[in-house]
């Protein structure tokens, strides 16, 4: 099945909609895709997740968020998770911040990438470090903690699962920035968008999570997508310039 690919003003626009006109708010969202990635995470754990080491490096996006949601479903399940942020906790705000709330509550372990941090012993790493919106800031991007980030997490021998991108990609442009992660897979949502068709191989398998996007919103939008998910809320694509290609199994 052919599906459109998406700009960032139209994701933007989706977004937007989803809020103002068919009130399903971020928490919503952001639940559904932390669901997804933590199932996404089990599958390519060939579904084997008690006592599995899995490192999620979350930074202080909405993506960021969604990959504490996967955390959270992960230690229910049974994996051993080490929860890395960008920034302090005192910082994170709105959906992120309650995220956090929840992990602390249950005695989730967190830790802040301090100087001299290194990557524990781990199975999988899940990428949430930078949203897909890296923004308007002058070149060299990432910087700071993010960078390190990166940098640690390529140097891991651990298969890397990105959120929505791998983090250095501007998912508007297809630029990869340096540094960038090299993702052995991406789950990205909704729909996917232009920037990943030109990304190659830092963005590995290609994975579209359904988020919960009604299909008359896209209709509204002039754009005809059927109801894709019918089958899983996780499904294999092929992205090329012009379109995407979902792989039903």
């Amino acid at each position: 099945m052919i599906i459109p690919i998406l700009s960032t003003a139209q994701l933007r626009e989706i977004e937007r909609l989803m809020v103002e006109v068919y009130g399903i708010e971020l928490l919503q969202t952001m639940e559904y895709t932390g669901l997804n990635l933590a199932h996404l995470t089990k599958r390519l754990l060939d579904n084997d997740i008690i006592d599995r080491p899995i490192v999620v490096l979350a930074g202080q996006s909405n993506n960021g968020g969604s990959a504490l949601v996967a955390a959270r479903h992960l230690l229910n399940w049974g994996a051993w998770v080490q929860i890395v942020l960008t920034h302090p906790v005192a910082t994170y705000q709105g959906a992120s911040a309650r995220q956090l709330k929840t992990l602390q509550a249950m005695g989730a372990p967190l830790a802040w990438a301090e100087e001299g941090w290194e990557l524990p012993p781990t199975d999988l790493i899940i990428d949430a470090i930078i949203g897909f919106d890296l923004g308007v800031a002058p070149l060299p991007l990432p910087g700071g903690k993010a960078r390190d980030l990166i940098h640690l997490a390529n140097s891991s021998r651990a298969p890397i699962l990105s959120l929505d991108a791998p983090s250095g990609l501007d998912v508007t442009t297809g630029q990869l920035f340096t540094p960038h992660i090299q993702a052995t897979a991406t789950m990205t949502l909704a729909l996917p968008q232009q920037g990943l068709a030109a990304a190659g191989a830092a963005c590995g398998d290609l994975y579209l999570a359904d988020i919960g996007v009604p299909v008359q919103l896209y209709a509204d939008l002039g754009l005809d997508v059927p109801p894709i998910f019918a089958q899983a809320a996780i499904l294999p694509i092929i992205i090329t310039p012009e379109s995407a290609i979902i792989i039903y199994a």
